[in-house]
Order: structure tokens, then C-alpha cells, then sequence
């Protein structure tokens, strides 16, 4: 067998482990460790395209609704600037899922990181950072 052939049946066999999507503990842990934890209301969505035709630029404005954790000293009442990109995949990929791009005035729980640089806020928790697990 040349070696060609071997690399290309092990990249075969091991790039879709290496993309699958993350176990149940995996969200558990990222939700535990987010420095955010936050109860929000969507007040505006803003997307636009990204730096591919595939990816999209989201940045939400929220309402804190209730703290239950903060690392930034976030108040119930705060409005927040949320940043995130989605990737359009195409049919039958395996990976981590994608974030939704949440509806205006939609309510839901938030796992976020604050960026030090914008002072915008990242979801931590992958496809689980709007939803409790």
C-alpha cells in the first residue's frame, strides 16, 4: 500500500471523529466554567455577512434580565452587546452544532465570556450557550 493511499484512508477514518459533535458533558462543563450566567431578553439582531459567503456576523443587544453568576460585575437592568459568528454547513457535515440567530424579544439564559478589548460579550458554552442543559 503507498503511503498516499494509507494517509488519505487514516485521514478518512479520523477526520470525522475529530469533528463530530461534543458529548453532553462536554456543555455541562463549558456552562459550569462560563464566567456569565445570565437570564437576557433579546432587544436587537443585527447579522451581517461574514468574511466568507458561508459565515454570518451576529451581534445581539440584551437586556440582563437576572445575574446568577458574573466575573464583569453585571447588574439585573445592564444592556449588553452580544458577538458571535454562524456558519452555513452544508448537508450531512458532522460537528459541533451552530448557534441560532435568536429572534428579537425572545427570552432564554446566556453562558458569556466579556471580551476586555470591545467589551462586548461571546457565548462559552457552544450550540448550549442560549438554553440550560
Amino acid at each position: 500500500m503507498s503511503a498516499r493511499l494509507a494517509t488519505a484512508l487514516l485521514l478518512a477514518l479520523f477526520v470525522p471523529i475529530a469533528l463530530a459533535e461534543l458529548p453532553p458533558s462536554a456543555y455541562e462543563t463549558m456552562q459550569k466554567n462560563a464566567p456569565e450566567y445570565l437570564e437576557i431578553e433579546i432587544l436587537r439582531v443585527d447579522v451581517e455577512p461574514g468574511d466568507a459567503p458561508e459565515r454570518q456576523n451576529v451581534r445581539l443587544m440584551a437586556l440582563v434580565n437576572t445575574v446568577n453568576r458574573t466575573a464583569s460585575g453585571l447588574r439585573s437592568g445592564d444592556l449588553i452587546h452580544i458577538t458571535y459568528v454562524v456558519t452555513d454547513r452544508p448537508s450531512g457535515w458532522s460537528g459541533p452544532g451552530e448557534l441560532k440567530i435568536p429572534a428579537e424579544k425572545e427570552k432564554s439564559v446566556a453562558y458569556l465570556k466579556k471580551d476586555a478589548e470591545t467589551s462586548d460579550f461571546f457565548p462559552v458554552a457552544g450550540v448550549m450557550s442560549f438554553q440550560n442543559f
